[in-house]
C-alpha cells in the first residue's frame, strides 16, 4: 500500500539482507506488484540456500538484479560487480555508464578467477562449514540474547550490552560492526576461520552476562 502510493519510480531489495542476513522469501511478490524497476541487491546470494531472481529475468522486464565479486570471491579491492536486467534496461544502463567503469586490470583479474571454480567452491564450503559451527557455539554464550537466522557470511547478534561487548571485542584485535542504537543492542559479526572464530567465542564467553 505505502508503494503503491509513492512517486517512487526505483524499489531496491536486498537479499540476502545485510545487517541482518535474512532472505527475502516473497521477492516475487514485489516484483509483480511494483510499477517501476525493481533492482534486487544479492551481493551475498552465494553464501544462501534460496534461489537467485535470476530466474526470474526473462518473467520480468522490470527486474535488475546486482551480484558482485567482493563477498564470497574474495575480490573486494577489485571493485567489480554485475547488473542483470533486460535489454532494454542494460542499454539504458548503457548510455549513462561511465565509458571505463571497470579497469582493464580488476578486468583480466575477474576473468582469471572465473577459471578457478573449485577454489571457490572449497573456499565456500570452508565459510559455511564454520558459519554452522560458529552458530552452535554462539548458543552457548551468556551475554547473546538473540542470534538472527542468517544466509549470509555474517551474523547479526543482539547483546545484554552491545556497547561492552564492542569494546570487549575491540581490546582483542576483533573488529566487528557495531549496530546500536539503529538496531538496538546489536552487533554484526562476520564468519572467520576455525581460529577467528575460536578466539571469538572464547572472548564473548568471558564477558560478564
Amino acid at each position: 500500500d505505502e508503494i503503491k502510493n509513492s512517486s517512487s519510480k526505483v524499489f531496491f531489495i536486498c537479499s540476502p539482507n545485510n545487517p541482518t542476513g535474512n532472505s527475502v522469501s516473497n521477492l516475487e511478490f514485489f516484483i509483480r506488484n511494483y510499477d517501476g524497476i525493481v533492482v534486487v541487491d544479492e551481493a551475498y546470494i552465494e553464501f544462501s540456500k534460496k534461489d537467485s531472481a535470476l530466474s526470474l529475468l526473462e518473467k520480468y522486464p522490470n527486474l535488475i538484479v546486482l551480484q558482485t565479486f567482493s563477498k564470497a570471491w574474495g575480490m573486494a579491492g577489485a571493485r567489480v560487480g554485475v547488473a542483470y536486467a533486460s535489454e532494454e534496461i542494460i542499454k539504458l544502463i548503457n548510455t549513462v555508464k561511465a565509458p571505463y567503469n571497470v579497469n582493464s586490470i580488476s578486468q583480466e583479474l575477474i576473468i582469471n578467477l572465473l577459471d578457478e571454480q573449485e577454489i571457490f567452491n572449497e573456499n565456500l564450503k570452508n565459510i559455511l562449514t564454520e558459519r554452522e559451527w560458529l552458530e552452535n557455539e554462539l548458543n552457548s554464550v551468556p551475554c547473546i540474547i538473540k542470534i538472527f537466522p542468517t544466509d549470509a557470511n555474517f551474523f547479526l547478534i543482539r547483546f545484554k550490552d552491545a556497547e561492552a561487548v564492542y569494546q570487549a571485542l575491540l581490546n582483542e584485535n576483533i573488529f566487528t560492526s557495531k549496530r546500536t542504537p539503529q538496531i538496538p543492542e546489536c552487533i554484526r559479526i562476520n564468519v572467520g576461520n576455525r581460529d577467528e572464530n575460536q578466539k571469538l567465542i572464547n572472548v564473548l564467553k568471558n564477558i560478564n552476562s
